[in-house]
């Protein structure tokens, strides 16, 4: 036969509509199918998993010379046969000899028949949406393989089979843009989820495009549609009536708006409602109900916090793991390795679409309120043992928690923000958070907001409220609003100091100091910071947290007065408490201060070792204390600026005032620093002209943090590894090798001067290699080579 008639053999469906991306995706699985004989993609509904699987087989179909051949296994439902006989293989394999167009002979087993009428048949077999006969698709799958040795399976599933042979490919949504990054008009076209959904909008409007109007509504509303190709599908038909803006605003009811489909697709592609039903469906009870309780999280969850905000007596507590294990089959939930915690430990998370919808299930079960108020319960008793553990060797993990746990954290507080009663509780979680995560996540204008509501409903005369007041204080100083934190400091103070809360005036006392220093009264400063400090020294429950940061401060001013000594005594007393318990975080504080006092004494090497000392600290463990960073590089500029290396000084101060504008304030606010900081700069610009010093201030502040601190600590970045010989990758030799470069910092031009190639040959790998590993961006390409080398 020839090649010609060989490709007609096989009964795909057309191709309607252009297919969009998964350049990667196609490359990925059929390499899994020249190595595999089956091979099933799974994902959650929408993810596109069918269009994938027809686009392999129009690819392959001449490597098969007796074809490809799509079933789609919904006929059983549609035909009404799923609940008579549809978990039979037999029943499975009449669907499948009808389309294949074989004849039904002999009276024997169908699925015995199947095999003797195609087991010299070189083809592929395409089984379309397997999930709801899982047991009867596998049995169906494994005898045909067994029994045809030139047969492959390319099967699509929500769930995997399950069985020996099956080679797994999860079909991940679509890229979508970084919202973090405002997205720039004209590199949104690489973002396969745009690309579909400008595509598909010119289907209806011929005349559609990303302008400078609409290209960020367009960009939030593929990153809310989890880039989900049939949500952004149904979106896109919408712009017939609706301008992309507009279909944003509307998708608080995605369900509602994503609700007309094409009518000639199949029924649970008509919707998006339809389509999550269909999952939702073929889940067993304990399942649906674990569905619906895990959408009171945001932005993930552990299954430490799934088994204490889910069970009751209809679902216990030891069912929750086996129900999650479900979900996870069934890519309603997506498992994900948590990288700054414990090895092995595993995070999840739900779609936002899959959310909506178990939301929607926890309204209609009337359970919203009593779980929205056990998921505040079980993060407020998160933070107290976070508290608790504090200043001790698991500071690491408990920031690390913390940070993953802000949006879930974020949702507790909205819920008490907005249910009557629930106020006080507000308060209480806001104050219940370590000093120190406000200050390393740089989170002080929402704790402001969150304090701000709280106390404004939650007004009774308590000590709760005194300290919450106090805390609002605090950060409106770490915010550089001086007149604010005043004005909430004398506020809570007196409060305070009716009710005798003596924890509260404790902090109130060491609040006085921080706006003395803060506004280089000195004296003063020194005077409160020694007050709080008796204070703290002699209460019966010592705050350890609260106790070293009161020492920061208190050593800073000391030392700005000329009191060296007792500045080092501060810098001792802390290492002395920190170190023993294996914290970090203030013991990084204490290098700091004990540069400070190193460079205030004139010994520039001391000073710039122990500022490094201290972000190599940070660096190391991981610590993202932005606020401490910043006043870190200001002073490791200064002193490198007293050493004469002027263009170093001039980058370091650069990249100490984006990393201040990144948190929300500025050098300016201290003024107890602010004198150094411009005579450091006036002495830089001087000895470099005004055009040097800001070339090279604004190359320090083009740095990210990491950058910054890379270069602060003077360290030749480390060059990415090339993958292992037996580590699979796409990407061929060179491509590797010029993606080290990459992850070395080079340009194109610097790659083509250190390869003996030309640019041009450059921007050709360098395009191959962002197509083969689905990516957008130069940094990408190094966090995809840190993952898998």
């Amino acid at each position: 036969m020839s090649t010609a008639g060989r490709a007609a053999i096989g009964n795909l469906p057309p191709e309607l509509t252009s297919f969009v991306g998964r350049r990667r995706e196609l490359g990925q699985i059929k390499r899994r199918l020249a190595e595999s004989r089956w091979v099933t993609l799974t994902g959650a509904g929408g993810t596109g998993k069918t269009r994938l699987a027809g686009r392999v087989g129009w690819e392959l179909r001449r490597a098969f010379a007796d074809g490809v051949w799509f079933v789609d296994l919904t006929h059983l439902q549609q035909a009404g046969l799923l609940t008579q006989n549809g978990q039979d293989p037999d029943v499975l394999a009449f669907l499948v000899a009808a389309a294949l167009g074989l004849p039904q002979q002999g009276s024997g087993p169908p699925l015995q028949m199947l095999v003797e009428q195609i087991t010299s048949r070189r083809m592929l077999l395409i089984l379309d949406n397997c999930e709801h006969l899982i047991p009867s698709s596998a049995i169906l799958a494994d005898g045909l393989l067994r029994g045809c040795p030139d047969l492959q399976i390319l099967a699509t599933s929500r769930e995997p089979l399950a069985t020996a042979g099956e080679v797994l490919f999860e079909v991940p949504p679509l890229a979508t843009p970084d919202l973090d990054q405002r997205p720039n008009l004209a590199e949104l076209g690489r973002y396969e989820a745009v690309t579909l959904f400008v595509a598909r909008a010119q289907a209806v409007v011929p005349g559609f495009g990303l302008t400078a109007d609409n290209h960020i509504a367009v960009a939030e509303l593929c990153h809310r549609l989890d880039g989900l190709p049939l949500a952004i599908e149904l979106a896109a038909a919408t712009i017939r009536v609706l301008a992309p803006q507009q279909i944003l605003d509307r998708l608080t009811d995605r369900f509602a708006l994503l609700n007309r489909g094409s009518r000639t697709a199949p029924e649970r592609q008509q919707t998006l409602r339809a389509c999550v039903d269909w999952s939702f469906d073929l889940c067993a009870k304990p399942e649906r109900l674990l569905l619906r309780r895990l959408s009171v999280f945001a932005g993930g969850f552990e299954l430490d916090a799934a088994e204490g905000v889910c069970p009751d007596e209809k679902l216990p507590v030891a069912a929750v793991l086996d129900s999650m294990a479900g979900l996870v089959d069934k890519s309603l939930v997506i498992r994900d390795d948590v990288r700054d915690g414990p090895a092995g430990a595993a995070r999840y998370r739900m779609l936002e679409t899959i959310r909506d919808y178990g939301q929607d299930k926890l309204r209609e079960a009337g359970e919203g309120p009593v779980l929205l108020r056990r998921h505040r319960d079980w993060h407020q008793a998160l933070v107290d043992r976070a508290g608790a553990e504090w200043v001790s060797d698991r500071q690491k993990h408990w920031m690390a928690r913390l940070i993953r746990e802000h949006a879930n954290l974020r949702a507790a507080m909205e819920f008490c923000l907005t249910e009557p009663g629930e106020a006080e509780a507000a308060l209480r979680l806001a104050v219940s958070l370590p000093l120190s995560y406000w200050r390393t996540g740089g989170h002080f204008g929402e704790g402001r907001r969150w304090l701000d509501r709280a106390l404004a409903q939650a007004t009774a005369p308590t000590a709760l409220r005194a300290r919450a007041i106090v805390v609002n204080g605090h950060l409106a100083f770490w915010q550089s609003d001086m007149a604010a934190g005043a004005r909430l400091l004398s506020e809570g103070e007196d409060l305070a100091r009716r009710l005798g809360a003596a924890a509260a005036l404790a902090r109130a006392t060491y609040l006085r100091g921080l706006g003395a220093l803060y506004a280089n009264d000195l004296r003063v400063a020194v005077e409160t910071f020694e007050r709080a400090w008796t204070t703290l020294s002699g209460a019966p429950d010592l705050d350890l947290d609260l106790y070293l940061s009161v020492l920061i401060p208190f050593g800073a001013a000391s030392a700005l007065v000329g009191d060296y000594e007792r500045a080092s005594a501060c810098v001792r007393e802390m290492l002395a408490i920190a170190e023993p318990r294996g914290e970090r975080l203030q013991r990084s504080h204490a290098l700091f201060l004990d540069g400070l006092i190193a460079w205030l004494r004139g010994d520039l090497a001391q000073a710039v070792a122990q500022e490094r000392e201290c972000l190599r600290l940070k660096q190391t463990w991981g610590l993202d204390d932005r606020y401490g960073a910043g006043v870190c590089l200001e002073v490791l500029a200064w002193a490198t600026a007293d050493q004469r290396q002027h263009r170093r000084a001039a980058t370091l101060l650069g990249a100490a005032d984006t990393v201040w504008a990144e948190i929300g304030t500025s050098i300016t606010s201290s003024r107890h620093l602010v004198g150094f900081h411009d005579t450091r700069e006036r002495q830089t610009r001087d000895a470099l002209g005004d055009a040097a010093f800001t070339e090279a201030f604004r190359h320090g502040q083009a740095f990210t943090y990491d950058d910054a601190l890379v270069y602060a600590l003077d360290e030749p970045r480390r060059p990415a590894r090339t993958p292992h010989e037996d580590t699979w990758t796409p990407l061929t030799r060179r491509e590797q090798e010029i993606a080290g470069l990459i992850a070395q910092g080079l340009s194109n031009k610097d790659i083509a001067a250190r390869l003996v190639i030309s640019q041009r040959t450059v921007e050709g790998h360098v395009e191959n290699i962002l197509a083969k590993l689905g990516l957008t961006s130069r940094n990408q390409v190094v966090t995809w080579l840190i993952e898998h080398t």
